[in-house]
């Protein structure tokens, strides 16, 4: 797929998600559902796969090759690399760094839900996950990124969610898999608006660090798994709607 296709349909998928919200005014609640970059229609960012076995060379999965690598494993880069969601030349090739020990169906197969409540200025936040890296270390990201997206691509801000330190946004595994998370903290979270896309993620950690209000170097130690994005300030309607 071309890469201006590809950034283009890219960009009608999460305008068509945004779209499907609701929001409430006063006590405003958004049920939340997480989804994977391939998923959505991204490029695979943080996972790599070696398509040519034994050529030392990894490659970040495009949309709709992923049934080819679901059962190859996921490696980490030797170097990091800077998100690019929806330009297919900055997705390889690169040097094999460390097998991540799953294959990329493990990695796809993370799951999760929320619900997100801002009342009076405070927000509460709950998530379940299922599916994640066994007994591993996550955090979890508030990101702002330019809702029409730039050539080349200029990233996203990443917040820690909950306290500006990072404290609230650290969260493990059990051995299935399996992770809960709720916190409440004394800031609601920025919706988007005509400028910015705001959403949530989720990022495992493979080191078993955490790096405070930073998320860590994308590909060799943080490797975001899961997002999802939270409406603008005031929803869209849908079609239909009065």
């Amino acid at each position: 797929m071309k890469p201006q296709v590809l950034k283009s349909a890219a960009c009608a998928l999460i305008l068509g998600v945004l779209a499907m919200w609701q929001t409430a005014s006063a006590q405003q609640k958004i049920d939340i559902v997480f989804v994977d970059h391939l998923t959505a229609g991204l490029i695979e960012q943080d996972v790599f796969v070696e398509k040519e076995p034994g050529s030392g060379l990894i490659y970040r999965v495009l949309p709709g090759e992923q049934d080819k690598y679901l059962d190859a494993p996921v490696y980490k880069s030797t170097i990091p690399h800077k998100h690019d969601p929806f330009n297919a030349v900055n997705a390889g090739p690169c040097a094999k760094g460390e097998p991540l020990g799953m294959t990329l169906r493990e990695w796809l197969g993370g799951r999760g839900t929320a619900t997100y409540v801002c009342d009076d200025g405070w927000g509460k936040f709950e998530a379940e996950f299922t599916g994640l890296v066994p007994n591993a270390t996550y955090t979890m990201w508030h990101f702002f990124m330019a809702k029409n997206s730039t050539t080349p691509f200029t990233g996203t801000l990443d917040l820690p969610i909950g306290n500006r330190d990072g404290s609230q946004s650290v969260f493990r595994t059990d051995a299935r898999g399996n992770a809960t998370m709720k916190i409440t903290f004394d800031q609601c979270l920025q919706l988007g608006d005509t400028q910015l896309a705001s959403g949530v993620a989720i990022a495992y950690h493979s080191d078993g660090k955490t790096y405070g209000v930073l998320p860590g170097d994308f590909g060799t130690v943080t490797h975001v798994q899961l997002f999802a994005l939270l409406p603008d300030v005031e929803a869209p309607k849908r079609v239909g709607d009065d």
